[in-house]
């Protein structure tokens, strides 16, 4: 993704309107400057400024506070003069000659997409000159959409946010206050705590979603998980298997999930629920050491090099977020479900097909104007300041987290085209998402009152496919990533003598690598289900195992040899560039 990559209009119109000077005029007389019969000379008048003109202008965005839109210029007859520029519109403020929106206000090109000023100049002499300056708005391509009887928005996916939210706020949990909790509470009292982010019963919900603080972003709109969400909402409910209704898997028949040997459920809630037990036995143990005998401080830590933090919030990334997004609302499998739901309104501001694909894009978690951002914004690694996985494109002071933050996977693509960006074969997994999460929804809102037809369904279709193929493409590329990280981390410590940090390193690592991978099964629509690849998916698995290898240094270096198998496999099935995968 590459900054305004997106944005829809190129150009600035400006058009200047004479009006007429509140000032003097000069003489026009024929003899204005020279001698007189009477022998008197006419001391020419100061003229008013003639014309404002708006120069060196910016594309002025929709969406973004605080933006230079240009400089004033004025037009006046008299040499080497000097001018104040002001204006009575509170929106902008003038620096000098800068026309400059207020750092408290953004343009909506849907509402206005060109703006008209009103400035005034005034000259040395204190003559006066006012002319309206216009330019456009740039119509960014924002998710965003409005119902056209009211002129409401129509975009709606809260639940899904507050399953992003619940994610994060586990994930924090793990890592935090779980410490402090188990020096107090009982193992079934830890238990508790878990499952207050993860399985919350509809008699609960209102408890426990009004007194869970939210700890995502600083000065966020919602301040507890109800703020987001009034009504139950939970992970264990999603997560595949127990939404069973269209998914393209039976997931807990007990041999349909993949990944995990030796599971005693064997189904997407078994292993989650394996891990929150992992959880609470690692912070009651005391001392846990590496294989090489260091202590192990960090308490979500095993002693096998497994992280429980990283794996626990990977995999819900994928057997909630990307199996409901792709097997569910996406998916056109099963009537009155996902693609096949009615355009028709009824008593809310959207259709049912509206809110199915919404919550689709809400699964991938990306701000509405997510191609706003460069990737280095979206994934916190550079670029503007208040642009670090969120920004407040309302102004009004708050992160609205159902509309103003980058959650889950859509973090990963952004993080993957700029692990490519400096390759012939760079990806852009970001834009392919969104922009395809963008067309599908315009062609549904151009047509809200009247079903799709078929062509228009098959359109659909395939808007669905582009966007969960480059959702999932960033997801296996996040794979390749975390292998390439657990081979180096591996190769370092090959011969036994590293420091617990570093295995904590290695467990993070592998972690992510693992709890990713395990999600490449949810896609109906994945490229491991078509026929050639039959079997590779549980191959790869096998290859990585449920731990990484760390011991005698010919096991490790065999170890090393599997994970490049497996990236081989991955590289194989998503027709990745190779200089790539050796490089992200």
């Amino acid at each position: 993704m590459v900054l305004r990559k997106s944005l829809l209009a190129t150009s600035i119109v400006v058009a200047t309107l004479g009006l007429t000077a509140c000032g003097g005029s000069s003489s026009s007389s024929n003899d204005s400057n020279n001698n007189g019969d009477n022998g008197t000379v006419t001391t020419p008048t100061n003229s008013a400024p003639t014309a404002i003109a708006l120069t060196a202008q910016a594309q002025v965005n929709e969406n973004v506070a605080g933006q230079v839109i240009g400089t004033l210029a004025a037009t006046d007859a008299d040499s080497d003069e000097t001018f104040t520029f002001t204006t009575a519109d509170e929106r902008f403020l003038i620096d000098a000659t800068s026309l400059v929106l207020k750092p408290s206000v953004i343009l909506n090109f849907e509402a206005e997409p060109q703006v008209s000023v009103d400035v005034t100049v005034t000259d040395s002499a204190n003559n006066t000159f006012s002319a309206a300056v216009t330019f456009d708005v740039t119509d960014a391509k924002d998710y965003d959409f409005l119902n056209a009887e009211s002129g409401d928005s129509s975009v709606s996916y809260s639940g899904q946010i507050a399953r992003h939210a619940l994610i994060k706020e586990l994930y924090n949990y793990i890592g935090g206050d779980l410490a402090t909790d188990a020096q107090t509470m009982t193992a079934d009292a830890l238990l508790a705590q878990l499952n207050k982010f993860y399985k919350i019963s509809d008699g609960d919900y209102d408890a426990i979603a009004n007194a869970m603080s939210l700890s995502i972003v600083q000065d966020a709109k919602q301040a507890t998980l109800a703020d987001i969400s009034g009504s139950h909402k939970d992970l264990s409910g999603k997560i595949a298997g127990n939404d069973a209704t269209g998914q393209h898997k039976d997931w807990n028949d007990g041999a349909s999930f993949e990944g995990w040997a030796g599971l005693e459920i064997n189904t997407p809630e078994g292993l989650m629920n394996a891990l929150i037990a992992q959880v609470v036995e690692r912070v009651q143990q005391t001392t846990v050491q590496t294989p090489n005998g260091k202590e192990i401080e960090t308490h979500y830590v095993t002693a096998e090099g497994v992280d429980l933090k990283q794996l626990t919030q990977k995999f819900l990334y994928g057997a909630v977020a990307f199996s409901q997004g792709a097997d569910d609302y996406l998916d056109d499998a099963t009537q009155g479900k996902g693609l096949k739901t009615s355009n028709i309104l009824d008593d809310k501001a959207y259709t049912n097909l509206e809110h199915q694909w919404d919550e689709g894009f809400g699964y991938f978690g990306a701000a509405r104007n997510y191609l706003s951002y460069t990737d280095e914004e979206v994934a916190a690694k550079g670029g503007r300041e208040n642009w670090q996985g969120n920004n407040d494109f309302n102004a009004d002071g708050k992160i609205d987290l159902n509309a103003e933050y980058n959650f889950g996977n859509s973090t990963n693509a952004a993080k993957r085209d700029l692990g490519s960006k400096d390759y012939d074969a760079k990806t852009d997994y970001s834009a392919d998402a969104f922009n395809a999460f963008f067309a599908g929804r315009k062609l549904i809102s151009d047509n809200v009152g009247t079903e799709l037809t078929d062509e228009q369904l098959t359109e659909l279709k395939g808007y669905a496919v582009a966007a969960t193929a480059a959702w999932e493409k960033s997801i296996s590329a996040t794979v390749v990533h975390y292998i390439n990280d657990t081979i180096a981390d591996l190769e370092q410590m090959k011969v036994g003598t590293y420091e617990a940090d570093k295995f904590v390193t290695l467990a993070k690592h592998w972690s992510e690598m693992k709890g990713f991978a395990l999600n490449l099964q949810f896609n109906p629509e994945s490229p491991f289900n078509a026929e050639a690849n039959a079997g590779k998916f549980a191959q790869m698995h096998v290859l990585m195992g449920n731990k990484p290898v760390v011991g005698e240094q010919a096991d490790v270096e065999a170890y090393i040899v599997e994970l490049k198998q497996a990236r081989d496999i991955l590289q194989q099935v998503y027709s990745f560039d190779g200089e790539v995968v050796t490089n992200w």
